[in-house]
């Protein structure tokens, strides 16, 4: 099954909506896909309902997915989750707080920007970026500084306004990553820790959250070189955990046009392992 298991929608800080990333998925080969939006798992019905209604599910198979964004140690940790039960209450607790964590960040940011630049953007502005109920972020901030003339770019407004030696920035409130990982697997999903290379102390890391419940490595990543991805796969089979990749997919390359959806070389055996691990942890409780 030839899959990428790391896809952003318009749902949080993706271009496309999830109607759209199913054809492009169908296009470029793909058996199976998907869909973790930061903080929230809104688009897994909207493609799944598509998925049925044009008769597509003999060309794509779709699993649900989620990405939390967590803060630890001033390291950005991004926990992944497949196939939780969405209606499990801590579940439903910990998107309900992640998404309130968001909105209050923006009011704060945009109140800064207001009293101390002179740039003048409102909350709907940054929503109107997103889909209904989706997650806003940072993306979008950047992106309305730059649409009312703020800054030039989105670059330079991430440069001067969207980090944190900017005075006008304000850390988002999150939950834990080991918190995270916990939840996602007492809701029955497999959590896995993703882009590990971005974290300096991600091996000491990953052996912390394994006391969670962590099951698995994102491996692959267009980020990581065929080392990297060596050295996190030899990682997970010396603990343990599963490896699994994806694009980490949310708009197409701006220098050469090209969409990264199902690029990134990722095998089949990834779906095997996805699918084996579930059946074990439903088996085990």
């Amino acid at each position: 099954m030839k899959g990428d298991y790391h896809i952003h929608t318009c749902y949080s800080d993706g271009v496309y909506s999830p109607e759209k990333v199913v054809d492009l998925a169908i296009d470029a080969g793909l058996d199976v896909i998907a869909l973790t939006d930061h903080d929230n798992i809104l688009s897994f019905d909207i493609a799944k309902n598509y998925i049925e209604h044009e008769n597509l599910k003999d060309k794509i198979e779709i699993i649900r997915g989620i990405e939390v964004n967590t803060l630890y140690k001033d390291y950005e940790v991004h926990i992944l989750g497949y196939f939780m039960d969405v209606n499990n209450s801590d579940f439903q607790e910990m998107i309900n707080y992640q998404q309130q964590a968001r909105i209050t960040q923006t009011h704060e940011i945009l109140e800064l920007l207001r009293k101390k630049e002179g740039i003048n953007i409102s909350f709907e502005n940054i929503t109107k970026l997103v889909a209904e109920q989706g997650s806003i972020g940072r993306p979008h901030i950047a992106k309305a500084i730059t649409s009312v003339g703020g800054t030039a770019n989105v670059m330079e407004a991430y440069s001067k306004y969207i980090n944190n030696n900017s005075p006008v920035y304000v850390k988002r409130k999150t939950v834990s990553p080991h918190d995270a990982v916990e939840i996602i697997y007492e809701a029955g999903g497999i959590p896995v820790i993703a882009h590990p290379h971005d974290i300096d102390i991600a091996e000491e890391l990953i052996k912390e959250l394994m006391n969670n419940g962590l099951r698995g490595i994102e491996a692959y990543h267009r980020k990581h070189s065929p080392a990297i991805v060596e050295y996190f796969s030899s990682m997970a089979e010396e603990l343990g955990l599963i490896v699994t990749g994806g694009s980490d997919f949310h708009a197409p390359n701006p220098v050469n046009g090209q969409i990264l959806l199902g690029k990134n070389f990722i095998p089949d055996t990834v779906y095997d392992n996805l699918i084996k691990e579930k059946k074990r942890l439903d088996m085990a409780r």
